[in-house]
């Protein structure tokens, strides 16, 4: 379902209009209904392989997320939502981060046959309600918890909004293929600033599943996580299948980005060169057998002429990202921040979960046992399992 080229004039926040195609996405508008029940109000978002809409169930009369795969998408998704919510692959605490399948039915449409699910409906995700704050920071109650419905449609757009409709053109202005819906929509923000995110409103749902694979049973040699939070493995062991620590460098990531103000590595299409003098000078020489693979590339011309290590880039150290990205702004804003013996125990967990080498990567269960997670995460948590 790869497109060619650019047909269609680009709108942000929204899919691209080429992926509108036989094998592709099934256009949607503003009032459609599926299953005889569920009535289309809004938008929630999209993923590669699919849109995600907010419905109103009819029958229930509550709202709820309608996820429409694309047409040549697997069922891979929705088969590992079924394992996760058995119960011997849960863990209590991991129960309720996991979405329910209420509801599942296919629709036939001009660019094929759609596998469609219906589940709870999420209120934003953590980096809508980062990207909608000025401060950028959760409440650090708020970000321990996160780290370890009924209103009539009317009310609903009062609050959150209507529907904004933008009309789809082709570049070369010619008539909209049948399968190409005539407008799209940006998604809905349901949430609200991360500062002003209570405890008890501090609740995961995970979502999007489209590239889960169990490494036990399947090997798997591409990541396509994004770069920014991509284990350097990935460049430096290509021929190694990822492994379960490949995630924990990841969660580290995440962590950090639900902690701090901004990301642990940044960039705008930033590329893997730039990518590995973050991680260096985060967190130190890369390991004997990568760096002279790394040594040798470094020296190549960059495409301006220089060599990679004659960037001008200032590149920052773990210990100035960690003061400047999670203690300074919490501090100049008068929120709560991490006390000497907090701090010193998170960043012992987080720089043992961003080890160079997989091996040397604590395991999930060696995560949640660290001393960070047990005396601070973990402890908040339990607060709003309880409410």
């Amino acid at each position: 379902m790869h497109p060619t080229g650019v047909l269609y004039e680009p709108i942000e926040e929204v899919e691209r209009m080429e992926y509108y195609r036989a094998g592709g996405y099934h256009p949607v508008a503003i009032g459609d209904r599926f299953h005889y029940r569920y009535r289309v109000v809004h938008k929630l978002g999209h993923s590669t392989y699919s849109t995600i809409w907010l419905a109103r169930d009819e029958r229930s009369h509550r709202y709820v997320a309608v996820k429409i795969c694309t047409a040549d998408s697997k069922s891979l998704e929705i088969d590992v939502l079924d394992k996760l919510s058995k119960p011997q692959h849960l863990l209590d605490m991991g129960r309720t981060m996991i979405p329910s399948i209420l509801d599942r039915f296919n629709i036939q449409g001009p660019n094929g046959n759609h596998l469609c699910w219906v589940t709870n409906p999420a209120r934003m995700s953590l980096s809508d309600a980062k990207n909608g704050s000025w401060i950028s920071l959760f409440q650090l109650e708020v970000a321990r918890a996160l780290t370890a419905q009924l209103l009539s449609t009317e009310k609903l757009y009062e609050l959150y909004g209507e529907p904004v409709l933008e009309p789809v053109n082709r570049l070369d202005s010619q008539k909209l293929p049948l399968g190409v819906p005539q407008c799209c929509i940006p998604p809905v923000l349901l949430g609200e600033a991360s500062e002003k995110i209570t405890l008890p409103e501090a609740r995961i749902l995970l979502s999007d599943f489209g590239e889960t694979f169990s490494p036990v049973q399947e090997k798997k040699f591409e990541s396509h996580t994004p770069r920014l939070i991509r284990p350097p493995e990935t460049r430096f062991e290509p021929t190694k299948p990822l492994s379960l620590s490949s995630d924990i460098w990841t969660l580290a990531c995440t962590i950090w980005d639900i902690i701090a103000q901004r990301s642990l590595f940044e960039g705008f299409l930033t590329n893997e060169d730039d990518m590995a003098c973050q991680q260096i000078s985060a967190l130190g020489p890369l390991p004997t057998e990568w760096r002279e693979t790394w040594e040798a590339h470094q020296n190549k011309p960059t495409e301006h002429g220089g060599p990679i290590n004659q960037s001008r880039i200032q590149y920052q150290s773990w210990e100035d990202r960690f003061e400047r990205s999670m203690q300074q702004p919490r501090i100049k804003e008068a929120m709560l921040h991490l006390e000497l013996s907090e701090r010193d125990a998170l960043s012992s967990m987080l720089r043992s979960m961003l080890s160079f080498r997989p091996e040397d990567r604590p395991s999930a269960q060696q995560v949640l046992e660290s001393e960070w997670m047990v005396k601070w995460a973990l402890p908040e948590y339990e607060k709003i399992r309880n409410t």
